[in-house]
């Protein structure tokens, strides 16, 4: 399959993430706000020297002004003719993140059982089999949302922000809180795993998400951090179909 030169964008809740793909290999990549995405600057005028692909979790107004800046971006869907197969009951509802991050999976791992772990606003796990049919995974609360709903759904737990280390005994209201989001999380993400390698033999760990960085994946065999997954797999759909 040749590769093409191409931009592929993912329009997320709180950053636009643009990656340019040029001869295969992701050469540039930006994280910008909407306001900067929707301006005219020269990122944007370089956007729109390329042909490529957007996904997005946008409202579709804000999808329409996607199309209507950016006329040689084509909106990505499940309906696409993909490069894998869905096993999945719901596969209208099934979020663009998961489906590129799945992807991605398959073609950076082919003919191996592959776990998705996106640690982001949510933490979704996801899977596809050897045979490259991708078959659902769990979601959950994430990091900030854990967080969020402490301070939301009780009247005196303050308002955290996320931290590297905690302790697993907190010795105070904040360091209990801490404790509780991060080793909870981390206690979710280890079990899961363990229950997805108990249950799949040569199983390849693919890890994403902007929240990755608070938990030592790296010091794990088998496990490989890909930060830009999802725009991996934006770009090798739109190779499937161009």
């Amino acid at each position: 399959m040749n590769k093409m030169n191409s931009v592929v964008v993912d329009a997320g809740n709180t950053a636009i993430k643009i990656g340019f793909f040029i001869e295969g290999e992701l050469q540039q990549f930006s994280r910008i706000s909407w306001d900067d995405f929707m301006a005219e600057n020269p990122l944007t005028e370089k956007i729109k020297k390329y042909k490529g692909i957007f996904s997005s979790v946008l409202t579709p107004e804000k999808n329409q002004q996607i199309r209507e800046h950016y006329p040689d971006l084509i909106q990505f869907s499940s309906q696409h003719k993909l490069p894998i197969e869905l096993d999945y009951k719901t596969p209208a509802s099934l979020g663009v993140d998961r489906l590129c991050n799945a992807i991605a999976a398959w073609r950076l791992n082919p003919n191996k059982n592959s776990l998705i772990v996106d640690v982001g606003t949510c933490l979704k796990f996801d899977f596809v089999s050897q045979n490259g049919i991708y078959q659902g995974g769990s979601i959950s609360p994430g990091i900030r949302l854990r967080y969020q709903s402490l301070n939301d759904y009780t009247a005196n737990l303050p308002l955290l922000s996320a931290v590297d280390k905690t302790n697993l005994i907190g010795k105070s209201t904040t360091e209990s809180i801490h404790s509780g989001v991060i080793n909870g999380i981390n206690a979710e993400i280890e079990r899961l795993i363990q229950q997805y390698e108990e249950n799949f033999d040569s199983l390849t760990i693919f890890v994403t998400g902007g929240d990755a960085k608070y938990f030592d994946f790296d010091l794990k065999n088998n496990i490989f951090v890909t930060e830009n997954l999802t725009l991996y797999g934006l770009y090798e759909t739109y190779l499937f179909n161009a």
